[in-house]
């Protein structure tokens, strides 16, 4: 499994960034994916998850109406579109597979991550 995270930066309160996760190494179709962060100092938290057909999305409470999920099968691919971005959206952002429940455990593959950082 390979998942490498991009898109990430320096950006202002109340502006944009669009990560994107390029997967290899298994059968990207068929699997439910997530994104997850991690801020200085704090836990793992579970961000959004696509379903593998790409039919059904779950985000958090903290970034619901803000952020959207999306994936490309053929290309294997997935995005996290990033409005109205918060400093406390400030964290290591990964790519990770399996949904909320599998993520939330410990579960899955992830990436390196990358970073966003969102300050004036």
């Amino acid at each position: 499994v390979r998942l490498v995270e991009s898109g990430g930066g320096l950006v202002q309160p109340g502006g944009s960034l669009t990560l994107s996760c390029a997967a290899s190494g298994f059968i990207f179709k068929w699997i439910y994916m997530s994104w997850v962060r991690q801020a200085p100092g704090k836990g793992l938290e579970w961000v959004s998850s696509i379903a593998s057909d790409g039919t059904v999305r779950g985000y958090a409470d903290s970034v619901k109406g803000r952020f959207t999920i999306s994936r490309d099968n053929a290309k294997n691919t997935m995005t996290l579109q990033m409005n109205s971005l918060k400093p406390e959206d400030t964290a290591l952002y990964y790519c990770a597979t399996g949904g909320r429940s599998t993520v939330e455990r410990g579960g899955g593959d992830r990436g390196q991550g990358t970073q966003v950082t969102v300050s004036s």
